[in-house]
């Protein structure tokens, strides 16, 4: 059996496409796999924000349409650049991969967060950062930032920002975590959903066929958290032009779920907290996002990014 695998190309796609495909060989001495490097639209238009050129979604568009085509059989993907609506006949069929959620501060000149003065300039595109950043320090000046990982840092390194704000996981996956200055806590700045988990998507039809192949990369707690922050992104239909974050966290019996969302200049926020059984993961989150609607939070949805935080 042959199994063709779409991936970016990035340094880092292909690292946790790689890292995913590896473990799906040791349960599978006789299929042999095949790479296949796509290129997204997210790919080639690198000079604007995401929320400027359509956000979530940027990045999976044409490696959907390579499995409805049956040009490849899988796609792996960062968890957080897959909208909560796939194109039809796809899904989700397996998460795992699991790194730390939180996003972390690089700098070269700071310690901290809270250590840069206001007229310091952070690296960072994502209205989700902007806004809760601009809670913890009112009137903080950004830079629009976008690039791979290695783009990121060597503008950093050349002076271009301040600072940066990044996933950890993306650094840790390279064993870069000594390049991180400072971890943000998951109540001051929220991840994306979905943030330091792989996923693995394929056609429904194939979906028998593929899990005896796929079993030893699934994560339960992975799978567990993500049913319950995609659901709260459905029901919010939220994508990257709405500043919003949620992150489950699974403990012992419950999941624990954070969740956010504001305006892109951060003067108009909620934060809620729910915790619910784990058996019912889809539930919890459909509460949460009941509760932020019942709080007034679709006055943020459909916002206009141009009312973010002042930029250089």
């Amino acid at each position: 059996m042959k199994l063709k695998y779409g991936t970016r190309g990035s340094k880092l796609a292909l690292h946790q496409t790689r890292y995913a495909v590896d473990i799906l060989k040791k349960s599978s001495d006789n299929v042999e796999f095949e790479e296949v490097i796509i290129k997204t639209l997210g790919d080639k238009v690198t000079g604007l924000p995401l929320f400027k050129v359509g956000g979530q979604g940027l990045f999976i568009k044409e490696i959907e349409q390579a499995l409805l085509e049956k040009r490849i059989d899988i796609a792996v993907h960062s968890l957080k650049d897959v909208p909560s609506a796939l194109a039809k006949g796809l899904t989700i069929v397996a998460i795992g991969g699991a790194q730390d959620p939180r996003d972390c501060f690089i700098s070269k000149k700071y310690k901290s967060f809270e250590e840069m003065p206001i007229d310091a300039v952070i690296g960072t595109s994502s209205l989700r950062r902007r806004s809760q950043l601009s809670v913890l320090k009112p009137n903080i000046k950004f830079s629009d930032f976008r690039g791979n990982l290695d783009t990121r840092l060597r503008k950093l390194e050349e002076g271009e920002v301040d600072a940066i704000i990044l996933a950890a996981a993306g650094l840790m996956r390279f064993d870069w975590q000594d390049r991180i200055t400072h971890y943000f806590g998951i109540d001051n700045l929220t991840p994306a959903a979905g943030q330091g988990l792989l996923a693995i998507e394929c056609r429904e039809e194939d979906v028998d066929k593929l899990k005896p192949i796929l079993k030893d990369f699934i994560d339960e707690n992975a799978m567990l958290r993500s049913r319950a922050e995609r659901t709260f992104l459905e029901i919010l239909q939220g994508g990257c032009q709405t500043p919003m974050a949620v992150y489950a966290e699974v403990k012992d019996k419950d999941i624990i779920l954070h969740s956010f969302i504001g305006s892109p200049d951060g003067k108009d926020t909620i934060r809620n907290l729910h915790i619910g059984h784990k058996v019912k993961p889809e539930e919890l989150g459909k509460e949460a996002a009941e509760a932020i609607l019942e709080m007034g939070g679709d006055r943020f949805i459909g916002i206009s990014p141009t009312d973010a935080p002042p930029k250089v």
